[in-house]
């Protein structure tokens, strides 16, 4: 575990999901709320599994599903920007962080 922890793609998709729970703890809506969130938290998670599968094949297959992860989350804070459930210049720096995530992955 402790090379994954030194992933800095890992490292930085396990700030921007907390960063997202964190800025949606007072959202009502509950159903927005809990998808955007578990498109987020599944970012780090699949990186995370795909790094300790055994082989390449699997990694990449993890780390796809990872990518995927992360159009469906720049998606869903675009709308959430649009709607005002988070702040513009903390959902389009949370926009920004999802896209970086996305090309490393």
């Amino acid at each position: 575990m402790q090379v994954l922890e030194n992933l800095e793609v890992w490292k930085r998709s396990c700030r921007l999901s907390v960063n997202l729970y964190k800025s949606l703890a007072g959202c009502k809506d509950y159903g927005f709320k809990d998808q955007i969130t578990r498109s987020a938290l599944s970012i780090p998670s699949n990186i995370a599994e795909g790094y300790e599968r055994h082989s390449v094949r699997s990694c990449v297959q993890f780390l796809k599903i990872a990518k995927g992860s992360c159009g469906k989350l720049w998606t869903q804070l675009l709308i959430a920007r649009e709607i005002q459930y988070i702040d513009d210049t903390l959902c389009r720096h949370m926009e920004d962080e999802v896209k970086v995530v996305s090309n490393v992955v």
